[in-house]
């Protein structure tokens, strides 16, 4: 084999990694339909304030790991990836639109629920699926691409978005309309992934191993942990919308803003996680982590005026996608072949659930202290959180 056709080798991925990354393309677009949109539908037109922005997505996203496990457990007992993957896009596009015609916050943060709980069903089988099918030399690879294609739906989403609100569509529209590319994500995953033996994660025969902490391994169990604290320092990129209409952003330019952010993401997130394949993950990891800082701080800082808004948004939205895929692939790289949906399940649990008490202690900083305190808070968290998990990745 030449070197062309070796490097083509290489950088080719499986039928089943395609079809999931358009799958979440697709998802993503109608998603991000709405997600920039959710603040400013609960505080200018349900009434509600940062705190309860925080609490609905802490819960949300909470929702979702709790059940990440439990289906990343069902995947390994041998339960169809395939149907889990229906049955969580499915519920997620029965429930999103219908946002649009809620008359309170209550409503939403139950809609909101369900359209989480989706995600939780389909999230880690997805994941163990796309680990089992690239191997080792290629999962950062095939989890930058992902990456990528679910950022390329999060830009294209706000682009509908923002074309539906500049012809004077009312939000609670925009919502509904969402369930167009929805349709199209069931269409894709009926007729567009392989058959049944092409959708599986090929782990081992014989039983399950029963769930133990203590049988872990201790580099997949640091790495959880450590990965944990990073998602409770986490700033929700809900809060940079309201950072960003504070300081003068007008809200027909919010769903074109978010979608500039989803650009950058989906330019630097597979590049970044092939990076990783070749240099190794800690480095990449290393980059976006203290950027992370850096940038929080800067947030805290910032004046008005345009230039300001949109350089420290998208250069936020960077940081963020360059570990996207390499954080991932790691947990890929230290999960048993037997255990794959379990490791994905776990480290979605344990990231999501930490999530709820920091969205909320972000949000609530920010009603009692002031934004300023809140980005010096997540900051300093921030730094604490990738100390830690530094030192556990230089161990392994």
């Amino acid at each position: 084999m030449n070197r062309t056709a070796a490097v083509r080798a290489r950088l080719s991925l499986p039928r089943t990694v395609v079809v999931l990354g358009f799958v979440s393309f697709l998802n993503d677009a109608a998603s991000e339909m709405i997600t920039p949109l959710l603040p400013l539908f609960l505080t200018m037109t349900l009434g509600a304030g940062p705190a309860v922005v925080g609490l609905i997505e802490g819960v949300a996203e909470a929702t979702a790991s709790l059940l990440k496990l439990v289906s990343g457990r069902l995947a390994d007992r041998g339960v169809s990836p395939k149907l889990l993957l229906l049955g969580g896009y499915g519920v997620s596009n029965v429930a999103r639109p219908l946002i649009g015609i809620a008359l309170g916050w209550s409503w939403v943060l139950g809609l909101r629920f369900l359209d989480r709980l989706g995600k939780g069903v389909r999230t880690s089988p997805r994941d163990a699926l796309i680990a089992a099918a690239s191997g080792e030399r290629r999962r950062g690879h095939a989890f930058g691409y992902h990456r990528a294609m679910d950022n390329a739906g999060a830009m294209v989403g706000p682009l509908i978005a923002f074309a539906l609100l500049s012809l004077s569509v009312p939000l609670g529209h925009v919502f509904l309309l969402s369930v167009v590319p929805g349709v199209l994500v069931l269409a894709l995953l009926l007729f567009g992934l392989p058959g049944r033996r092409s959708v599986s994660l090929d782990a081992p025969a014989g039983p399950l191993p029963s769930l133990r902490w203590s049988s872990l391994d201790a580099r997949l169990k640091g790495l959880l942990l450590a990965a944990g604290g990073l998602a409770l320092a986490t700033v929700p990129e809900v809060f940079l919308v309201l950072w960003a209409q504070s300081r003068g952003l007008a809200v027909v330019w919010v769903p074109l803003i978010w979608a500039a952010a989803s650009l950058v993401k989906s330019l630097l997130a597979w590049p970044a996680g092939a990076l990783s394949d070749r240099v190794g993950r800690v480095p990449v990891v290393v980059v976006g982590w203290s950027m992370r800082v850096a940038l929080l701080l800067a947030l805290a800082h910032a004046g008005s005026g345009e230039a300001v808004i949109w350089g420290l948004f998208l250069a936020y939205a960077g940081a963020l996608a360059l570990t996207e895929g390499a954080e991932r692939a790691l947990v890929g790289d230290y999960a048993p072949a037997r255990l794959k949906g379990t490791a994905f399940g776990l480290y979605h649990l344990i990231t999501g659930a930490l999530a709820l008490p920091g969205a909320v202690m972000f949000g609530v900083a920010w009603q009692v202290f002031g934004e300023h305190v809140a980005f010096y808070l997540a900051a300093a968290l921030t730094a604490a959180a990738s100390v830690a998990m530094l030192a556990v990745l230089r161990r392994v």
